[in-house]
């Protein structure tokens, strides 16, 4: 009898995680291969065999591939965005020249600051004539014999990545659609995107840039796409930055959502594991080899942002609101010209990797430190990956030797500073957005985010650190939970006092009429998804908006007041204050956004049966750890352990993807959902 069996695959820096679900009732099965950056697809490829391997399925086994890829991240990350085209507006060339006038970390910046060089350089700028105003209206037609030039021009310029921005398209597409028919007939090698598709919305220079961005990753994306749609059989869905997933036809059209598609993937299997623990509102951090992503769930859902960028370009599309800071198991650690101890953001990654890889590596990393202290086991995932400690030692020492610290001294300042990177992107993400980070659990998960678990508890002052189970395999765990969802939204900015319910409703009433198409598309039957709206608004005169969530039903007077009403409550819980009935201050209204869900079955948690409080059952043995001293520390199995159980730190949890150093001063406890819940017993962790 054939199986059904759902996959989800996440790539990262050093290694693909692979899960698996059998939805026959055969449970999960999780495993890890290499990462191969030069390309991807190897790396895809190698987790499939694998795991089926481990089942002893067949190709026609799976009936769904959900994928979360770095492929548009690492492009942008590394600014491998050449050979761009730009057309836009008569009269508007410079748009990309003139930009915005924010600078980098302030103005306090502005003296130093150098301006870096636009996505896509003046010369390569063409415009052609026609012009809409803000409504839509046509104040010059369309000019096809500009047009028609500047698409010679590209041909003849061998350009074949084009993004086109048209005044006011978000209004009306048609001149940008009319734009891509004449393209596609003197031009039909060129890879075109439209910002009326990309990001239909207005403020031109960041609808620009995002469709410039979305124009320069699709070749990319579309090969890799591509490449790895030929290895399976079974439909292949894309992890997308707002949390949903798309079959990877679509996301072909626009790969500009997938900017942040693994790193998403990561928070809302956390969202999904917590929320079953009775922990509704978390901080979570995937610490991996090249980075750790740090994100808040609220109420069981991830807080979304569109004013994200990714490297220095501004991306304006809707995503999880994450932050990112290159500190992960591959940082690697460096001396200043000044003499000091650096961590990061550069990393070895998966090749040549650490030092105690035995790869070529020949730079400390933070796993090299951990592995020295003891920290880590002498082998990873199980023995597949064996660790040359000594190589890691004499690193260790090296480095010591450069800055006058004993050995023991430099390892541990190693984790210190990687631990203090880690807690200043969750004081960004907590914080800065007005949240009291001291009352947030934090869900450390990916292969390094339990190691300095302890440290951030006592930098950061949160109640407990919760560490899912397969902690290094939860982003690939967190592509089987999630969704199928595409946004929309529409530009009409217009005072409140002044809105025009018909308007309202005809404008929502296209959105969710484009937003069922797409879910027809995916292969949803009619009435089976559903739509969720919200809207942007803001107090007139002020430059940015908030989003908030607007109710089902009909867009009435009523629906109008409820919508305003959760803005005020919104805005003061953001800024500390609103101007709820002051007149002086009206409301103005932007953004009307839809987005449409298609729900998939997600995987059962079953809970497990309590222990008997004695963890010894679950004790491997017992080796050297450094933690303020070096002493003999006990070392767990985490399958062995069951709830109730209280591990006393110093201790080290170990499992395939992942291990837990138990700092002295706390304890570890299995919950019924299995998830590793640590607290502080008494005292302060020393690194």
């Amino acid at each position: 009898m054939a199986r059904r069996l759902r996959i989800g695959i996440d790539t990262g820096g050093t290694f693909t995680d692979v899960v698996a679900l059998d939805e026959d009732g055969g449970g999960l099965v999780t495993t890890k291969t290499p990462s191969t950056p030069a390309d991807p697809a190897e790396g895809f490829a190698a987790g499939v065999a694998k795991v089926l391997g481990l089942l002893g399925g067949e190709p026609g086994d799976v009936a769904a591939l959900s994928h979360g890829t770095t492929v548009a991240t690492n492009r942008l990350l590394e600014d491998r965005l050449d050979d761009l085209g730009f057309i836009t507006t008569e009269g508007f060339g410079s748009i990309l020249e003139i930009a915005r006038q924010s600078v980098p970390d302030g103005y306090g910046n502005s003296y130093f600051w150098v301006k870096p060089p636009r996505i896509v350089p003046v010369h390569r700028v063409r415009t052609v004539g026609g012009r809409l105003d803000h409504t839509g209206a046509e104040l010059r037609p369309f000019d096809e014999e500009s047009a028609v030039a500047a698409a010679r021009w590209f041909r003849e310029a061998g350009i074949l990545a084009i993004g086109v921005c048209l005044l006011h398209s978000y209004a009306d597409p048609s001149h940008e659609l009319r734009m891509r028919e004449i393209l596609a007939g003197e031009h039909p090698d060129a890879v075109v995107s439209l910002s009326c598709e990309v990001l239909r919305e207005y403020r031109e220079y960041e609808r620009s840039v995002t469709t410039l961005v979305d124009a320069a990753v699709k070749p990319a994306m579309n090969g890799y796409l591509s490449r790895i749609a030929g290895q399976v059989t079974a439909p292949l869905l894309v992890m997308k930055s707002n949390g949903g997933v798309l079959s990877a036809e679509e996301v072909a059209r626009q790969p500009i959502t997938t900017v942040l598609s693994g790193p998403a993937a990561g928070a809302l299997g956390a969202a999904f594991v917590v929320a079953r623990s009775g922990h509704g509102s978390v901080v979570t951090l995937d610490g991996g080899g090249t980075s750790t992503d740090v994100a808040v769930v609220l109420d069981g859902e991830p807080a979304l942002t569109t004013e994200g960028s990714i490297g220095r370009h501004p991306v304006k599309i809707p995503m999880i609101d994450i932050v990112t800071v290159g500190a992960g198991g591959g940082s690697v650690a460096w001396r200043s010209p000044e003499g000091a101890l650096k961590v990061g953001p550069r990393s070895a990654g998966a090749d040549p990797g650490p030092l105690c890889y035995g790869r070529g590596g020949a730079e400390v990393t933070v796993t090299d430190a951990h592995a020295v202290l003891g920290r880590i086991p002498p082998h990873l995932l199980g023995g597949e990956v064996p660790l040359d400690v000594g190589a890691a030692a004499a690193g260790v020492d090296a480095l010591a030797g450069e800055l006058g610290l004993r050995f023991e001294e430099a390892a541990a300042g190693v984790l210190e500073i990687s631990a203090w990177n880690q807690a200043n992107a969750i004081r960004q993400i907590t914080v800065k957005r007005g949240l009291d980070v001291r009352d947030y659990p934090l869900v450390v998960f990916g292969g390094s985010g339990p190691l300095l678990a302890c440290r951030l508890l006592d930098v950061l002052g949160m109640p407990a650190a919760v560490v899912p189970e397969n902690p290094g395999n939860l982003s690939a765990f967190g592509l089987l939970t999630v969704d199928v969802k595409n946004d929309y939204v529409r530009t009409r900015v217009v005072r409140d006092a002044e809105l025009d319910p018909a308007l309202l409703a005809g404008i929502y009433a296209d959105l969710e009429a484009e937003a069922a198409e797409a879910l027809a598309l995916e292969g949803f039957a009619p009435g089976a998804g559903r739509a969720a709206r919200s809207a942007d608004l803001r107090y007139y005169g002020q430059a940015f908006e908030v989003r908030v969530p607007a109710p089902a039903g009909e867009p009435d007077d009523a629906f109008r007041a409820e919508v305003v009403r959760r803005f005020h409550d919104a805005h003061e819980s953001l800024y500390g204050y609103c101007h709820r009935d002051d007149p002086r201050h009206p409301v103005e209204w932007v953004n009307l956004r839809v987005s449409g869900i298609g729900p998939i079955a997600r995987p059962r948690l079953p809970e497990r049966p309590p222990g008997d409080g004695d963890p010894s059952r679950a004790r491997t043995g017992v080796r050297p750890v450094f933690f303020d001293d070096w002493q003999e520390t006990p070392v767990y199995r985490r399958e062995g352990l069951a709830p109730g159980d209280v591990v006393e730190g110093p201790a080290v949890i170990e499992e395939f993807g992942s291990t837990v150093p138990l700092h002295p001063g706390f304890t570890a406890e299995p919950d019924p959902r299995g998830n590793l819940v640590i607290t502080a017993s008494g005292g302060r962790v020393r690194p």
